[in-house]
């Protein structure tokens, strides 16, 4: 009964290869066993011996094979193959661990992720494809499984970066009797529908503009810092040191027609200065109305000076002009018209004619 007690691990690759496995230096300390195999069913089978034997600490412990049918049969004997330690009859088909999921595709769209794969060739109905996906927000996979070769999921923030992996399952009890699945496709990294190296990148990236930002904000403010003093330092300069005029600007004639040459410049403009002073000043004109005159002797005179006294009042009720015209004539013995009437102007008296 111990033969049947023996424990071994039975694994078919994709009913490519069988890997059968011992615990050799518990089961059998004292001597290395050899293994031997067949496919063939009824009374005529043909054994055939271990092609590839797997080593622990120098002993037989497990054999990797072709697989050749549905059926199997092993036998583990002793070294020399003269008495049978352990023996078993199986189907291979339900031990089959199926490989990686090949070209891998991720669709996105807004917050939903759908995941696929190529069809195996054979035994589709009996694979699951599972997907496994988790933040750097959190500490656990999330796990999702549907009919292969597809799986879709939602709820996905397009602000953060995920990392997604793929295997495909065999269904249990149905179609295996162990529970097993393909290796993991290899992890990839997701933000967005954008494939990333990893998710580092995106904390770097996130920091890298953090650090930007704060450089720049830190720049902004010390320019304002300097504008500010500079303005201050401005102000302060004016009133403690107030500033010299420059000459260039305030004699440009002198720098400009004169190229600096000072008694040149003092010459012509002197010189300009006598010819533009005016030859004669004009004398003061003060009107004034005699109102009678003690000395007048003659009538003829009399009446001359009323007929004066009348046209200076009309001129100072109704207008200046007559007066203003008066005094602009500088030269004496000049006759004017104002009115109609005419005017003898001497050098100390005015007579309307």
């Amino acid at each position: 009964g111990w033969k049947d007690a023996i424990n071994t691990t039975i694994i078919n690759f994709n009913n490519e290869k069988m890997q059968i496995t011992w615990a050799a230096r518990k089961l059998f300390p004292s001597e290395n066993v050899s293994f031997s195999y067949t496919f063939d069913e009824g009374k005529h089978k043909v054994w055939k011996p271990c092609p590839t034997y797997l080593l622990d600490q120098d002993y037989n412990s497990g054999c990797l094979f072709k697989t050749d049918g549905p059926t199997l049969a092993i036998s583990i004997r002793n070294s020399n193959g003269s008495e049978e330690l352990f023996s078993k009859r199986l189907k291979s088909d339900f031990y089959i661990k199926p490989n990686r999921p090949e070209n891998v595709t991720f669709f996105w769209k807004e917050d939903t992720v759908t995941v696929s794969c190529n069809k195996p060739e054979r035994a589709v109905k009996c694979l699951r494809l599972e997907l496994q996906y988790k933040s750097k927000f959190d500490k656990d996979w999330q796990s999702r499984t549907s009919k292969c070769c597809s799986v879709g999921e939602q709820g996905f923030d397009t602000r953060k970066c995920y990392s997604f992996r793929v295997r495909l399952k065999r269904l249990v009890p149905y179609c295996n009797v162990v529970n097993y699945s393909s290796d993991w496709e290899a992890e990839t990294f997701w933000m967005n529908g954008t494939l990333l190296d990893s998710c580092d990148d995106d904390t770097k990236s996130q920091s890298n503009t953090v650090i930007f930002l704060s450089c720049f904000l830190a720049v902004l403010l010390m320019i304002l810092i300097l504008l500010i003093l500079l303005c201050k330092w401005q102000r302060l300069q004016k009133s403690v040191m107030p500033a010299i005029p420059d000459p260039k600007y305030v004699f440009v004639d002198l720098f400009n027609d004169h190229n600096g040459n000072f008694q040149e410049w003092i010459d012509k403009t002197a010189h300009a200065m006598v010819q533009t002073k005016p030859e004669y000043e004009e004398p003061e004109c003060i009107i004034e109305a005699e109102s009678q005159q003690e000395d007048e002797k003659n009538s003829d005179k009399q009446g001359s000076q009323e007929k004066i006294f009348s046209f200076s009042r009309a001129a100072e009720n109704n207008d200046s002009k007559a007066a203003q015209i008066a005094c602009l004539m500088p030269t004496s013995n000049t006759i004017a018209s104002f009115a109609g009437f005419q005017i003898l102007m001497n050098d100390d008296m005015y007579v309307m004619l």
